[in-house]
């Protein structure tokens, strides 16, 4: 049984290139090591189940044997190792990437993208099991993402991971480091991981893609160093040379602040991909000009938050004018909106950059972000409010400002009871829902029924980000908040 689950994984590789004929023994002699045979015996017959599927029997296969603990984090390793006989070392890697660039970047990003789905890297059966929908709205359709894709951890991973004695190896999930690691309790396994070394501003910087994708070609760019999450000059610069020499991705980085930026603000990074979110899409709600930028073109975007897009066919250019909007937004209070820059030595303001490219013209969109907190707002003023906390509390970064909202694995079955709850049906709707069940009831029970009570539900979900993107902003759109906003724009021009 299991030399023909090794047989039907070698074949699963070989159908998608992970490897050549020429490759098919030395692979099938690392996994029968890590497997702990001796021989192996040709079968016949062939199965249907994808390269997860199998691999899924065959980690079974080794802790009913006892080479590995039925634990969680040892079965992420192993997998990872059986996956890394297939995959050539890096050098190898980068060579075939570039050779496939110069025919297009498209290509070369395919090259990678495939084969980072193809190694288990990338885990496609975990992220199918997302929730994923469009919602409308008057600033276009949000895409919302229930997020099921990671696994939860078993309490003998957890209880393992307390008992380990920690190490610094590597600093973070970032590092680079993480490439070839094999991972332990506690840090997930990277044997089967690759990075693509990258040239912006002639410093080494790296290019993976995130093992759970939230769209199409999610994709992450690393400093080499373990650094501090940075918006400068050199940011502006830098996401701009990327997307000029991968013209089809764009590429954007989290804040360098607490509560507005990302989840991991120690090492400095971005994110991008081949999609294209709401906000690019949005169109411009009103045109202005800056003095001593003739060849830039700027707009304040008809958008929740609070965004200025620049365009320019010069990238020197349009990082000269990011750079004086970021120095003038740095120190720009408005207290009659809670827009306060500083706190004694504590600063408050920053901006959340997204580059693309769109024909000849490079446009770099500028999220205005402020993270001062208030009694009645201590998560943050400009942050998810408590009216939306039931749905979304977590900080909202750069995929959330563009319109994505990954929303938390728990909604899956507590939305469920809300449609049981707004039916008349017996339901356990959690204590957080029911005051929105309560009014979701009161106003849909006229128009709800089977057929249509989940579908009713997710658009009020999407409603419901809406206001979290709405609270993000610092300007809002009302006719307070766009008075103040052109108040700013006039310091800038």
């Amino acid at each position: 049984m299991i030399n023909q689950l090794v047989q039907q994984l070698i074949g699963k590789a070989l159908a998608v290139h992970l490897i050549e004929r020429d490759d098919e023994i030395y692979a099938r002699n690392q996994i029968l090591s890590l497997l702990q045979l001796n021989e192996f015996t040709e079968c016949e017959g062939e199965t249907n189940l994808e390269i997860p599927d199998v691999l899924e029997e065959i980690v079974d296969y080794a802790c009913k044997k006892g080479i590995i603990e039925d634990i969680f984090d040892e079965k992420e390793i192993f997998t990872s190792k059986i996956m890394n006989c297939f995959i050539v070392r890096p050098s190898t890697l980068n060579q075939k990437f570039y050779e496939n660039y110069r025919q297009s970047p498209e290509a070369a990003t395919q090259y990678f993208y495939n084969l980072s789905k193809n190694s288990n890297y990338i885990q496609m059966k975990q992220i199918r099991k997302n929730i994923e929908y469009k919602a409308e709205t008057e600033y276009g359709r949000l895409d919302i993402t229930i997020n099921l894709s990671k696994p939860e951890k078993d309490p003998n991973s957890i209880a393992r991971e307390r008992e380990r004695q920690q190490t610094a190896y590597p600093k973070c999930l970032l590092c680079i480091e993480n490439e070839g690691y094999a991972g332990r309790i506690g840090h997930p396994a990277r044997s089967n991981h690759r990075m693509v070394r990258v040239n912006l501003l002639d410093r080494k910087w790296y290019l993976q893609y995130s093992p759970y994708v939230y769209y199409n070609e999610h994709c992450i760019v690393i400093s080499e160093t373990h650094s501090d999450m940075k918006i400068n000059q050199e940011t502006f610069l830098r996401l701009l040379t990327f997307v000029e020499q991968f013209p089809h991705y764009f590429l954007g980085s989290n804040a360098d602040l607490p509560i507005v930026g990302g989840s991991i603000l120690s090492h400095d990074h971005y994110q991008g991909g081949n999609y294209e979110f709401a906000m690019a899409k949005a169109t411009d709600d009103w045109s202005f000009e800056m003095a001593g930028f003739p060849d830039v073109q700027g707009s304040v975007v008809k958008w929740p938050m609070s965004v200025i897009r620049l365009r320019s066919e010069q990238i020197s250019t349009l990082t000269d004018a990011a750079v004086h909007i970021l120095t003038k937004w740095k120190n720009y209070s408005d207290e009659s909106l809670g827009i306060i820059a500083w706190t004694s030595e504590t600063p408050h303001n920053t901006i959340t950059p997204i580059a693309r490219k769109k024909g000849n013209l490079f446009e770099l969109d500028l999220v205005l972000r402020n993270n001062r907190t208030s009694v009645e707002h201590p998560l943050g003023i400009f942050h998810p409010h408590a009216d939306v906390h039931h749905i979304k509390k977590e900080n909202i970064g750069l995929i959330e400002a563009m319109g994505l909202a990954v929303l938390p694995a728990r909604l899956k079955d507590e939305l469920s009871e809300v449609e049981k709850y707004i039916l008349g049906k017996p339901n356990a709707v959690a204590d957080y829902h029911l005051e929105w069940a309560e009014q979701l009831k009161h106003r849909l029970t006229p128009i709800a029924n089977e057929s249509n009570i989940e579908s009713l539900v997710r658009e009020e979900v999407g409603k419901k980000f809406l206001k979290v993107l709405e609270d993000a902003g610092v300007f809002k759109r009302d006719e307070e908040g766009e008075t103040g906003f052109h108040r700013f724009i006039q310091t800038i021009s």
